[in-house]
């Protein structure tokens, strides 16, 4: 009897080993000896080699053997070398390792761990509100859950013998200390992440997202003065609920410097008074504030150019008559650079009246929108071909006129019936692949303002991530203001650690936490001890923990000398 390796190859060329024990019959016809297979343990990069070397060791005991793993490390942590392992082991459960073991590193490099355990103590409260904070953030980037979810459930899921100790009101009185002192924390990390990492403060990229709530009411301040958020409001997904407003600012590589929660009624145009008020003391040098179109009102202008200098803002192309008449009808040639974008330069007024649009164009994107419309023309003309009255009144003739898709498209004639409108076709069409920058400062080239506002898609890329993707934000199951803010500025610093990791590994999130999800600890125990055992670390897992700059865990772990409860 003995262990074999088998291999096999896939059409694309790649080789795939199988471990099998077998022994050798000899062949009643050909007297030949033949392989017979007793067990087929599977594919080599899919078996857990612990497995197999306590098989070993178990046999090894029945024959009186002694098995050492010449893979083991750390052999001075064994407390007998001639038994590796104490006999009799049973398995108490496995739990995950590797993505919370990276996840603690970061939150040591970004500074958290040593500002939240300053911070409790200069308020004189517990160090263990730091470990609480801690949980909270790393289970947003493992499979978010509620904070009673965390206490209750997803702590006996992970390896933080850290957090034993953790209460469930640790968590609500963690949270309440960093509302207070929010804006401090924020400041402290932000600038300890971009002195460690060097990272360029050129560009601060600004954006609002909403967050909802699953109830039907909004708050009354009257009546609770902790409740002052929730308020109906239209969502970025084009609903009317009770919502609160996040607002990110953000570095081009997406580095969180500071979010607001706002109440839920807050328009875009009105929170940049709150963000230059709250910015004016942060000393960000020569920062250019990229914002999209939302944001661009007078006012806002006259704010940012007061707190934050020089500004780079979208432009509404179709209902602003100056963009219309000075801006898209400028003759003159673009400027083409990289990533198919070109770019062109329009001076509109002069003196105190002077402003700097920046038209660009792309002409992958202008045909991508040609063929999207032309997509929605075919399937209107199918429709009203289908209905020879065309009446507005008509059933399938509202929902055609509610649908945000397609009404930009339809007219309703004197006589009450739906057409296409073919004049709004082609005004859309004059507007297809560009899109107007303004700005204030003069310094700045073409390439770089169009580049820099095409950098607004780091800033959409996080709101994914903090609504739907990863750290799933919604729902939240709190009413008091201090709590909502709390958890939202918890998300920021996952999504902090999680944007520190996409930008050490150049993968993205998930596909890391895939990676180091395979790194596992088993827990074991007999009447005497009790081990905790590490299993392999893959290649890729290895090389991501390279990436991170984080060193593996040790291998054998011994906590107890009593058998867990």
């Amino acid at each position: 009897m003995y262990l074999r390796t088998t291999r096999r190859k896939n059409k694309d060329g790649s080789v795939v080993e199988y471990f099998q024990l077998a022994h050798n019959e000899r062949h009643p016809v050909t007297g030949k000896a033949v392989a017979k297979i007793i067990h087929n343990f599977g594919r080599t990069d899919r078996l857990d080699r612990e497995q197999l070397v306590r098989l070993c060791r178990s046999i090894a005991r029945v024959v009186n053997l002694t098995v050492v793993d010449p893979m083991e490390a750390d052999q001075s942590q064994i407390p007998d070398a001639r038994s590796p392992l104490p006999g009799n082991l049973k398995i108490d459960r496995t739990v995950m390792l590797g993505t919370v073991h990276a996840i603690e590193a970061l939150w040591e490099t970004a500074g958290l761990k040593k500002t939240l355990i300053d911070m409790a103590r200069a308020n004189k409260t517990p160090e263990v509100y730091e470990r609480a904070l801690f949980a909270m953030t790393a289970n947003r980037l493992c499979a978010p859950e509620s904070k009673l979810g965390v206490w209750d459930r997803w702590l006996e899921t992970v390896y933080l013998p850290s957090c034993d100790e953790l209460k469930l009101r640790h968590m609500y009185e963690a949270m309440d200390l960093l509302y207070e002192h929010a804006a401090e924390v924020e400041k402290t990390v932000f600038f300890h992440v971009a002195n460690l990492f060097n990272l360029e403060v050129d560009l601060i990229f600004y954006d609002t997202t909403t967050a909802s709530f699953a109830t039907d009411y909004e708050d009354d301040p009257s009546a609770n003065s902790d409740t002052t958020l929730r308020h109906f409001g239209h969502s970025k997904e084009g609903t009317w609920s009770p919502q609160v407003v996040v607002a990110l600012a953000v570095t081009r590589e997406g580095i969180p410097v500071r979010s607001w929660v706002l109440p839920g009624n807050t328009t875009d145009t009105s929170t940049v008074e709150k963000v230059r008020a709250d910015l004016r003391g942060w000393n960000l040098g020569r920062a250019l504030f990229v914002a999209d179109s939302g944001m661009n009102s007078e006012d806002n202008r006259e704010e940012l150019a007061r707190a934050c200098g020089k500004y780079l803002l979208a432009c509404r192309m179709a209902n602003v008559t100056e963009i219309k008449r000075d801006v898209l009808s400028k003759r003159g040639r673009y400027t083409v650079f990289k990533d198919n974008l070109q770019a062109k330069e329009v001076i509109v007024g002069d003196g105190e009246r002077r402003k700097r649009y920046i038209l660009c164009y792309n002409p992958k994107e202008a045909e991508r929108q040609q063929k999207h419309r032309a997509a929605i023309v075919e399937l209107l003309e199918t429709e009203l071909d289908r209905h020879p009255d065309k009446s507005a009144t008509a059933q399938w003739a509202i929902e055609l006129l509610a649908s945000r898709r397609f009404k930009r498209y339809l007219r309703i004639t004197k006589a009450g019936q739906v057409r296409i409108d073919r004049t709004a076709i082609r005004q859309a069409a004059k507007y297809d692949g560009k899109w107007v920058i303004e700005t204030n400062d003069d310094t700045i080239s073409l390439e770089d303002a169009a580049l820099g506002y095409k950098g607004l898609m780091v800033i959409e890329r996080c709101f994914r991530s903090l609504n739907r993707t990863q750290i799933k934000m919604t729902p939240m199951y709190h009413w008091l203001s201090r709590r909502i803010e709390s958890h939202v500025k918890i998300c920021v610093l996952a999504l902090m650690i999680e944007r520190l990791a996409e930008r050490a590994c150049g993968k993205p999130c998930h596909r890391i936490r895939l990676a180091l999800d395979t790194m596992q600890v088993t827990k074991l125990f007999n009447l005497n001890q009790r081990v905790h055992l590490r299993n392999e670390i893959s290649a890729e897992t290895r090389n991501i923990l390279k990436k991170l700059k984080i060193k593996p865990p040790k291998r054998f772990v011994y906590l107890e000398n009593t058998p867990p409860k």
